[in-house]
């Protein structure tokens, strides 16, 4: 079974705006290493146009030191899955997911191939309701943001986690890595 693997960047005091945090060349390689090991990357709507509209050629890719290139290589090719109810075609290596999302996951896991990828806020919240996430990664920042979104507002049950990795980055940000406790 393929595995699905949350990862998002957060500030210490739990904001996920990606406003309130300034990524840096650790973070781009590291999240570059986990796009080429993915098979697909699931996202909603929000965070595909977001993704699409700064890394998808010709975007901001003049504009962005040498050390992003990487990533954006890397994310321009993956393979997507988008979670939407608004958009009647999407692009960019990605198809619109049909009907149920839990019956589509489900057997998008059961097929072969490599680890899935997801980030965002609303469909990481969904896809945690019905317990589809296999790993969660937060890449935390050093900076308190005083504000929100929040991780996981309207989680319907608790999740209780295990810490399965821990990596500290130069710029004093550092990776927390769990997986599920699951009876």
């Amino acid at each position: 079974m393929r595995p699905l693997r949350y990862s998002i960047n957060m500030t210490v005091d739990g904001c996920c705006d990606h406003l309130a945090i300034t990524p840096d060349e650790d973070v781009h390689r590291f999240a570059m290493e986990q796009i080429a090991r993915a098979d697909g990357l699931l996202f909603g709507r929000v965070t595909y146009e977001m993704m699409e509209s700064a890394w998808r050629p010709p975007g901001i890719l003049a504009d962005v030191p040498e050390w992003m290139l990487p990533f954006a290589r890397e994310i321009d090719a993956a393979r997507k899955y988008v979670v939407t109810s608004t958009l009647e075609s999407v692009d960019w290596n990605a198809e619109i997911v049909p009907g149920d999302l839990e019956t589509f996951v489900r057997d998008l896991k059961e097929q072969p191939g490599g680890p899935l990828y997801t980030g965002g806020m609303q469909l990481p919240l969904a896809l945690a309701n019905l317990d589809l996430i296999d790993s969660y990664e937060f890449l935390v920042w050093p900076r308190i943001a005083g504000h929100g979104p929040y991780l996981f507002a309207g989680l319907t049950q608790h999740v209780d986690l295990r810490l399965t990795g821990r990596q500290d980055l130069a710029s004093g940000a550092f990776i927390l890595t769990y997986e599920p406790v699951r009876d």
